[in-house]
């Protein structure tokens, strides 16, 4: 049985929230047993109900208390992964004197030395000095949702576009964008998530110009609809351009402006820099190739990262 650790807030982000989402969705098809371990965070233990997934709350910053013993013999857990980024080594040394693999994404603090496998699945690490006995980077390793497959399209002109700056936008960015996008004779839809905490602004701004949706049942679903898409930096514009979808790319943190790079090289994407220092005014409508650019995602994005990285674990 998995445990998949995650940590979700206003200030952390949704994000891997939604990346275990995605991977859970490869263990239900290989029939594995699960369970999410998460921060007591009322957003995220919601979405989690509403899908009726297993999941318990623990104190993850406690490192005295030593709560993986106690989920890890609750649950007879023989595999933990970890997605939440900078972990502790006092936390590793909890999980592996338990003789259970240990598993990290994206990790780049003192627990990652206990590693049995440390995977840089983001652009943002595939460079770093990653820790662990195995490790594992590259677009090969990218987790994105299982369905990009069935809503991949070539877009071939540029009317519609969509804004979604994540789960919580932790700074407010939707407003930045909101401004700079709303005299564009384009169709302009932004899309906020179930932390945003500006939503009395955001209507000020939008008026009657731009429509706001809350959290969409499926958001790839829904991008199937636009041409391009105004996103950070994290797993959102790698998925949209999986599927054909090209995007303005703003980093909403430091780690993101490398991902950013990343798609801009790729073609697939244009990048205009971290919030703080990004010209919202003068994004380079009138420089994207649609075509070009939602090829080149179709072209670069691989959507079996899950698979491979489930592959990987199982051959430990």
């Amino acid at each position: 049985m998995f445990a998949v650790c995650i940590e979700s807030s206003h200030q952390k982000g949704m994000g891997h929230l939604f990346r275990a989402l995605n991977f859970i969705k490869c263990l239900e098809k290989h029939r594995e047993k699960y369970v999410v371990i998460l921060n007591d965070d009322d957003k995220a233990k919601t979405i989690l109900k509403q899908k009726g997934i297993t999941f318990e709350t623990a104190d993850i910053n406690d490192y005295a208390g030593d709560w993986e013993t106690r989920l890890i013999r609750k649950y007879n857990l023989h595999a933990w992964i970890n997605d939440r980024l900078d972990t502790e080594r006092k936390h590793a040394e909890n999980v592996k004197k338990n003789k259970i693999s240990h598993i990290t994404f994206d990790d780049c603090g003192t627990g990652s030395e206990l590693a049995d496998i440390n995977f840089g699945l983001m652009p943002c690490n595939y460079n770093n000095n990653l820790k662990g006995k195995i490790i594992k980077r590259g677009i090969d390793y990218f987790i994105v949702n299982e369905q990009v497959d069935k809503y991949k399209r070539k877009r071939r002109k540029m009317e519609k576009i969509v804004v979604t700056l994540g789960g919580s936008d932790t700074y407010g960015v939707t407003l930045k964008v909101a401004q700079a996008v709303r005299k564009l004779k384009l169709d302009i839809t932004i899309i906020i998530g179930p932390s945003f905490q500006h939503q009395k602004e955001l209507s000020s701004i939008a008026g009657n110009t731009i429509v706001v949706k809350n959290t969409v049942p499926s958001l790839i679903e829904e991008f199937y609809n636009y041409d391009l898409a105004i996103t950070g930096g994290g797993i959102t514009p790698f998925e949209a351009n999986a599927s054909g979808l090209p995007c303005v790319i703003i980093a909403n943190e430091p780690h993101e402006v490398l991902n950013g790079k990343f798609l801009e090289q790729s073609c697939s994407s244009i990048f205009i820099g971290y919030y703080t220092d990004a010209d919202f005014s003068s994004i380079p409508f009138d420089k994207i190739d649609i075509q070009q650019m939602s090829a080149a995602g179709l072209n670069t994005i691989n959507t079996k990262g899950a698979e491979n990285i489930y592959n990987t674990i199982k051959n430990l």
